[in-house]
């Protein structure tokens, strides 16, 4: 029996009501704080909702290690360093507020200017599939779900009760990084092995990069003015982590990362789709175990493995120019995996109305994307030149004849986290 939420899944919404408005004497409050919380570190923004600006942002480093440091920066204003020790994430969220609210450095004069705290929490399994006000049994389910997020999950859910214990009242909303894959239809999610890994431990492909897929698919539609309820999107988002989606109307119909991030495109250090009888050879020759070989095979592989230059696209493109043939090899291999997977869902779709271009690689590798784009003439897509010689900017980059449209659309994980936050705070 497939789980009742991956049922219902229907993807995040980014619709925004005026009545999530908060006042203080005549002034209309909608800044909304988002978290984001690694085992040490503490990334923020404070973001004005009102016209969704960044009023400031901010990095806690070495919590719980010798010499933290925060680097906080209000919009406009010179960076501000502090050096004082973080024991935990409690305390770094109490310097984080202190630095809000600094006379001098400061963005707000209390935290009653701020409406809520949304948080990037990876995992929730198939317990949750849209972003969702914190309550007990979320933070349970987050607890849940340490397994399946080792790494994340702890280090989101301390950064939710730290807010909780410096903030009593104030609301947290959990915005699940697998929230936007939840969608996915049961033929995309469900791996071949037997079902009753499915029903036990709940193994089947999430996706990963949700809150970026989400934001670039629908900004996509508006951007390109596409049908919202119908446009066949595909989003590639390439970074040092990569992955590809395909969605309809906003709500994703497959995604390229599986339980884990691991599964998909060539990444920089990861390797992505491999057969899976590779490990067992390996650990076989090498006398290494399972876990040596998903370390090689997260942290040791991707372009960094085949060129043995650097997980950096920047290096590989230097070692290229150099005339290094394994650099260029490794980013053949890269642009190959993902033309691979355009094709795919493609197919998938039945058709594609547009592909958007995201994330550090997709953004400013001018390159990277016309090379994709010109394995892509069988769709018609046909890359406008002068459009493309881009970094960092919304564009729409194909030419007025292209058959798809293709754009390149900058990625704001904090901005979809601060919509969906104000969404469900009211």
């Amino acid at each position: 029996m497939v789980a009742e939420a991956d049922k219902n899944c229907s993807g995040y919404s980014d619709s925004v009501g005026t009545d999530t408005e908060l006042k203080l004497g005549d002034y209309i409050i909608m800044k909304i704080l988002v978290i984001n919380c690694g085992s040490s570190s503490l990334k923020y923004q404070l973001i004005d909702m009102n016209d969704e600006s960044v009023v400031a942002k901010g990095l806690c480093e070495r919590i719980g290690i010798e010499g933290s440091v925060l680097t906080h920066q209000p919009t406009g204003k010179d960076k501000y360093v502090i050096e004082q020790p973080m024991p935990d994430h409690k305390v770094a969220i109490g310097l984080v507020l202190d630095a809000l609210q600094d006379p001098e450095h400061g963005v707000v004069k209390s935290t009653d200017e701020i409406s809520a705290v949304g948080h990037r929490v990876l995992h929730a399994g198939t317990k949750y599939c849209e972003s969702i006000v914190v309550d007990e049994d979320v933070k349970k389910v987050v607890r849940e779900c340490f397994d399946l997020g080792p790494l994340h999950n702890p280090a989101n859910l301390m950064g939710i009760e730290a807010c909780e214990a410096v903030m009593p009242g104030k609301k947290n909303v959990a915005v699940w990084d697998t929230g936007f894959g939840m969608s996915m239809p049961e033929k995309a999610y469900l791996y071949a092995i037997p079902y009753e890994y499915f029903e036990k431990y709940e193994i089947r492909r999430y996706g990963f990069h949700g809150t970026s897929h989400m934001f670039v698919s629908g900004e996509a539609i508006k951007f390109g003015g596409l049908d919202p309820q119908n446009a066949k999107v595909i989003v590639c988002h390439l970074g040092n982590g990569a992955s590809i989606s395909a969605s309809i109307g906003g709500k994703c119909v497959d995604t390229s990362m599986g339980l884990t991030p691991l599964e998909g495109l060539i990444m920089g250090t990861r390797s992505g789709d491999i057969d899976p009888a590779v490990c067992q050879f390996i650990c076989n020759k090498e006398g290494i175990d399972i876990n040596e070989m998903l370390n090689i095979l997260n942290k040791k592989s991707g372009v960094l493995g085949i060129s043995g230059v650097s997980s950096d696209f920047r290096d590989i493109e230097a070692a290229r120019a150099a005339g290094n043939e394994r650099a260029q090899a490794a980013l053949d291999a890269f642009i190959y995996r993902v033309v691979k997977y355009i094709g795919a869902y493609t197919a998938a779709m039945n058709g594609v109305d547009a592909i958007a271009f995201t994330a550090g690689v997709g953004e400013n590798d001018i390159k990277t994307r016309k090379a994709i784009c010109e394995y892509l003439g069988y769709l018609g897509v046909k890359i406008d030149d002068e459009a493309n010689n881009i970094r960092g900017e919304r564009r729409v980059i194909s030419s007025a004849d292209s058959k798809v449209k293709v754009m390149l659309i900058p990625t704001n994980e904090e901005l979809a986290i601060a919509r969906e936050t104000l969404r469900l705070t009211k």
